[in-house]
């Protein structure tokens, strides 16, 4: 059973899949920290080719199934034009300003 987005519990883990879930570029962006980064299972990439070439050139859309740490972990089904769906689990750490200082995903 999935999570509607608009119930996620953290607000800036609500903004990021609200915002790549709509295709939207900008309003990821300023969720997103200055100096934001990101890994993919385990292995830093990087975040502005990575975003491009995921999330918004390939149609990235996330439906999340289950919360966990005050919202900051995520098990969705993910999927994009490049590699279809896969289950996928997301972590996120979140500053005090409530803007995301990175998130790491994978393969769950």
């Amino acid at each position: 059973m999935t999570i509607q987005t608009s119930k996620l519990s953290d607000p800036a883990v609500r903004a990021f899949v609200t915002a790549v879930n709509a295709h939207d570029r900008e309003g990821f962006l300023s969720i997103l920290a200055p100096g934001a980064t990101m890994a993919d299972d385990g292995t830093d990439r990087d975040l502005a080719d990575w975003i491009e070439r995921e999330i918004f050139s390939s149609n990235g859309h996330m439906e999340v199934d289950n919360e966990s740490n005050r919202g900051r972990d995520l098990l969705t089904h993910y999927r994009n034009d490049t590699w279809g769906e896969m289950r996928t689990r997301w972590h996120f750490e979140v500053g005090d300003d409530g803007t995301i200082s990175r998130f790491e995903t994978g393969q769950a």
